[in-house]
């Protein structure tokens, strides 16, 4: 099988990076070391080349009426120049794949341009899923991201230094603020995205831009001595935030409701969508698994498959896991019976055929 490779890879082998294969992509799982990254960010800054994401363009007249009935949130409560977190359900309300919506706003000739950031895995499906759906034929789906990369700097630090490379003020850009345009310093390239989004629980920017500008950048943040950061970090970042990854704590049988998601549910909005039927009915019951968070004790790590016990009786799994360099203990999602989900709940966690004990916390570890 031969792995897709970010424009910036030979900047992974300048760096010496470990490499893995993550959804069809060679992506550097650590540079300097997954502690080392992990506290950049916190602490300071760090930056991440995220281009095995999806990002597809939707262009044309009004293209959230065309879109609004893929998503449970009301899409319409965005305007240019912001963007929201949603789900693309099935018709079950199970989950295709979650993304963040950003509202580009008006073009030329009256239309309009949306971009849907993805999950690399789902990137095919969700793109297949969207073409096939849409009736308005004045909608063009395309891959935003062709001749292009994606970059993600994080942390406190962030806006500071991309302002400093790029010569542009962010500071009227709200969080989840976003622009797609030209900037004066490097208008030979073309237009450049920019949001204030980010998957780890800190300040962030997101940059869709042309490969010889992504190198530029790499070469600016790496002379300021900002760490590259791998998907190693990425992952510890996320699950101490709270923050969900498709495939592990999200798929096509899990709902919204389960996942902790309701609020994405706009029912009162009395749009269709894909799911409402599914999920009205579900709104009136209590459903039967829950996901949370698990602080377990000791230093043992549950992976993904572990099961979760009270007394003899298995009640849930994990989905994620692994050691937190903030909290400085274990910590794990996990889904588990609704009954057993309340907050200080203890649980045994069956890890490596031994029994460690847990206590049921916020999905949220650090924030």
């Amino acid at each position: 099988m031969n792995l897709l490779r970010s424009p910036l890879y030979p900047k992974y082998l300048e760096s010496d990076a470990k490499l893995v294969n993550f959804a069809g992509w060679e992506m550097p799982i650590s540079f300097s070391g997954l502690i080392e990254e992990h506290n950049a960010v916190r602490q300071s800054i760090g930056f991440f080349d995220i281009t095995h994401m999806g990002v597809i363009s939707v262009k044309g007249p009004n293209p959230k009426e065309s879109i609004q009935k893929f998503f449970p949130t009301n899409i319409f409560s965005i305007s240019s120049g912001q963007s929201c977190y949603s789900v693309m359900l099935n018709e079950s309300g199970g989950i295709i794949d979650d993304l963040i919506i950003y509202d580009n706003g008006l073009k030329t000739n009256s239309t309009s341009e949306i971009f849907l950031i993805v999950n690399a895995s789902r990137f095919t499906y969700d793109f297949e899923w969207l073409k096939k759906n849409i009736d308005n034929q004045n909608i063009l789906l395309s891959d935003a991201k062709e001749g292009m990369a994606l970059m993600a700097i994080q942390g406190s630090k962030s806006f500071n230094l991309f302002e400093e490379w790029s010569d542009y003020s962010t500071a009227h850009l709200a969080n989840f603020g976003c622009e797609y345009k030209i900037l004066e310093k490097f208008s030979e390239f073309g237009k450049i995205f920019f949001s204030k989004t980010g998957y780890t629980g800190e300040k962030g920017i997101e940059i869709l831009l042309p490969c010889e500008l992504a190198l530029n950048l790499w070469d600016f943040l790496i002379s300021k001595k900002v760490l590259p950061c791998g998907l190693g970090s990425r992952d510890t970042l996320r699950l101490e935030a709270g923050l969900p990854l498709y495939g592990q704590e999200l798929n096509e049988d899990i709902n919204p409701y389960e996942a902790g998601l309701s609020w994405l549910i706009h029912l009162e909005n009395n749009h269709d969508f894909y799911g409402r039927c599914s999920l009205k009915n579900l709104s009136s019951k209590l459903v039967n698994k829950k996901l949370v968070g698990i602080k377990i004790l000791g230093k043992a790590i549950a992976r993904k498959g572990c099961k979760v016990k009270v007394g003899e009786e298995f009640i849930g799994e994990i989905t994620s896991g692994s050691w937190s360099p903030t909290i400085q203990t274990p910590i794990a999602l996990a889904y588990v019976e609704t009954k057993y989900s309340c907050f200080d709940q203890v649980v045994d966690v069956v890890i490596r055929d031994k029994i460690f004990k847990g206590i049921i916390s916020k999905k949220r570890f650090y924030k």
